[in-house]
């Protein structure tokens, strides 16, 4: 474990993932979106998705983040939500699986306090990383023995909605890398330019996790458009 931790010190993450709404659905697509990050320096991937992270571990040998997202009802937790996601992302041998570190009851009822303790009692050797929206959900994820947080649901959330991780100068990534010192704190979310990664790098976080900007062809289309229209 210490070893996948060592690897993407300092280092930039590319999150290839693509929906089934999205043009770039597909796993063959996202095997070659990572190999492309690969060969760009990335040191690690983020990817939803037994089928996208079984193709990726075909085209790279970087540690891979995996998630499933998963919705159930209308229960509000989706990232890796159940026992049954964690299961099949452990059978693809992914080095680190997210999951969903809010305060909020998972679909079946569990606390995150109990889904954590069955996670680490059924598969010890695999990283954790919590996806959180607060500071006190990062704190508490590092209490309960995550092995990274990152405040991937910042904005998702009904405390949150709406705000962007960029707004007030980071405070909220400055907080949590203040408050959270055993559990390594990785940026994600609205990390647009190389100037930005770099800026977030130096306040002291483990790595830098970019998706959208390098790896949603639409959205960064879009930029470019909304920037011409306002010119």
């Amino acid at each position: 474990m210490k070893k996948v931790l060592e690897c993407i010190h300092g280092g930039l993450i590319v999150s290839c993932q693509a929906l089934e709404d999205e043009p770039l659905h597909s796993p063959f697509i996202m095997g070659r979106m990572a190999l492309a990050a690969k060969e760009g320096g990335a040191k690690g991937i983020r990817a939803n998705s037994t089928i996208d992270i079984l193709e990726i571990k075909k085209q790279v040998d970087l540690p891979v983040i995996g998630i499933i997202k998963q919705v159930y009802g209308g229960n509000e937790v989706y990232i890796t939500p159940t026992m049954s996601e964690v299961d099949s992302l452990a059978k693809t041998g992914v080095e680190v699986i997210a999951t969903d570190a809010t305060n909020r009851l998972r679909p079946d009822g569990k606390t995150l306090k109990q889904f954590y303790n069955e996670i680490r009692e059924n598969y010890p050797d695999i990283l954790l990383m919590a996806d959180v929206s607060t500071v006190e959900e990062a704190v508490y994820a590092e209490k309960l023995g995550f092995d990274i947080v990152a405040p991937t649901l910042y904005g998702y959330t009904a405390e949150t909605m709406g705000k962007k991780i960029y707004q007030d100068d980071y405070a909220l990534l400055k907080e949590i890398v203040t408050c959270v010192k055993d559990s390594k704190v990785i940026a994600e979310g609205n990390v647009l330019t190389p100037e930005i990664a770099c800026s977030i790098l130096n306040m002291g976080v483990h790595a830098v996790v970019v998706g959208g900007a390098i790896t949603r062809p639409q959205q960064i289309t879009k930029r470019f458009v909304e920037a011409l229209r306002s010119n």
